[in-house]
């Protein structure tokens, strides 16, 4: 897509508004409120527009832990047209994602992942997988950032899983990740 990331930005907002994100609550106020967080956070480590649009929508078909639908998957082409076909793979890779069959592997060579949709398992790209870490990093951090209730619960493990993987993390995503989460 050859429009400036600006308007991308603008178009994929007014969007999810349109389906309801900016009234679903969400740590640290709506949903939309946070999705935004999450693509201004991948923007500052300097990912593409892409991986920022994935930010910014990754939560359209739900994800393994807000298994709050806007978008029913049987409708990804709408998706894809908004955003295009490598942001909405983007997308559909980090809301498959089958949290329980793929973290506890995540260091694994090569990593497993399980579709939570079709129960699919495969071995992604590593272009994908550093996608999905940066995006997951991300998002993980800003729900902890204005959940002190389930920082004290969860926070350990995901620093954790996010040390698993450090070698696979830019050197921003995991200097977040300890500044956040080192206890």
């Amino acid at each position: 897509m050859n429009e400036p990331l600006a308007s991308r930005r603008t178009r994929v907002e007014r969007f999810l508004r349109d389906r309801g994100a900016d009234t679903i609550p969400h740590p640290g106020g709506t949903l939309l409120a946070h999705l935004g967080r999450v693509a201004d956070t991948l923007a500052s480590w300097g990912h593409d527009a892409d991986l920022q649009l994935a930010g910014l929508a990754h939560a359209v078909y739900g994800t393994d832990g807000f298994d709050r639908r806007l978008v029913e998957l049987s409708d990804r082409a709408t998706v894809v047209e908004l955003v295009g076909e490598r942001t909405e793979s983007l997308i559909y890779f980090y809301a498959a994602c089958d949290r329980k069959a793929v973290y506890p592997g995540i260091d694994s060579t090569p990593v497993l992942f399980r579709d939570r949709f079709t129960t699919r398992e495969f071995v992604p790209t590593p272009t994908d997988f550093h996608a999905f870490l940066e995006l997951t990093v991300a998002n993980e951090l800003d729900v902890l950032s204005h959940n002190p209730e389930l920082t004290a619960e969860i926070g350990q493990p995901l620093y954790d899983l996010f040390s698993r993987v450090r070698p696979h993390l830019t050197p921003a995503a995991w200097s977040a990740c300890h500044s956040q989460l080192a206890s």
